[in-house]
């Protein structure tokens, strides 16, 4: 709120300065009686007036460039996000130890396209997706798409920028816990 403070004051400058000049004009024009101020007291307002008019320019300038820095800061924070998403992904992709091949059909998973459309764009059937999106739920560790998409997710979330450590794969925890 502090922040706002001096732009709400020039707006509230602004304000009146126009107010000052809309209402000079409609008095001569509508011809409204008012008592005479003397010429020093007149210029001094319309000074004043014009003044705060150019402050809030000027204001209205550096408010948009800040406005088109923080967005330009967020565009390249957004692009080191993305980059930093396939970073993970590769990471991940090769502690799984997938082929190219689910790679491939983990991308396309993730992304949100259905199994047909895996096929379709990969040219094989939509029993050989299902099968390898199988095997990659069964070597990140997971039962389906939503959980392989969270395991991304909660990396890209940590506070800490650390990135959590592989989940055993399910078959592993289930012979451990047989012993």
């Amino acid at each position: 709120m502090k922040r706002a403070a001096p732009y709400l004051a020039i707006f509230v400058i602004q304000a009146l300065c126009a107010f000052f000049f809309v209402s000079d004009i409609l008095s001569s024009v509508v011809g409204f009686r008012t008592t005479p101020i003397s010429w020093e007291m007149r210029e001094a307002m319309e000074i004043g007036a014009a003044i705060g008019l150019i402050l809030g320019v000027v204001l209205g300038g550096l408010m948009l460039a800040r406005a088109l820095r923080d967005r330009h800061r967020a565009e390249e924070q957004l692009r080191r996000a993305s980059g930093a998403f396939m970073d993970l992904l590769q990471e991940r992709f090769g502690e799984w130890g997938l082929t190219p091949s689910e790679k491939d059909v983990a991308l396309f998973a993730i992304k949100g396209m259905s199994t047909a459309e895996i096929a379709a764009l990969r040219s094989t059937s939509e029993g050989t997706v299902k099968a390898q999106t199988n095997a990659i739920y069964r070597k990140a560790g997971v039962s389906g798409r939503s959980q392989l998409l969270s395991l991304f997710i909660e990396d890209l979330m940590r506070d800490d920028g650390a990135v959590r450590p592989m989940p055993e794969p399910q078959q592993s925890q289930a012979v451990t816990s047989a012993k």
